[in-house]
């Protein structure tokens, strides 16, 4: 059966075609990729894994035409990224508030 399994950094997106036997898991496709051993911070059985961006564990079984997606760990948590942007933008309004005062 034919597999694609992806990797996305943020300058390049791999994507590595495999031929498997039948029964192969994501463990298998990952480890077969090669991924693995050109970046470091995949690590096969934990790094999150999934196919068609829906999250799977490494010993789900493929079928022809899967995709597997090796997904990054985020650089920022979104709760905390959100909570940033608001405290910028309440800065800048602040600012803007500042500057008007002084204008008048």
């Amino acid at each position: 059966m034919k597999i694609e399994v992806v990797y996305a950094t943020e300058t390049e997106q791999p994507i590595v075609q495999l031929e498997l036997a039948e029964g192969a898991t994501v463990q298998d496709a990952v480890s077969a990729s090669g991924l693995a051993t050109t970046y470091s911070d995949i690590k096969v059985g934990e790094t999150p894994v999934g196919i068609y961006s829906e999250r799977v564990q490494y010993d789900t079984q493929l079928r022809d035409g899967d995709r597997v997606e090796i997904y990054r760990s985020l650089q920022l948590d979104p709760m905390a990224a959100r909570r940033l942007r608001a405290e910028a933008q309440a800065a800048q309004k602040n600012e803007t508030k500042t500057k008007k005062k002084k204008a008048d």
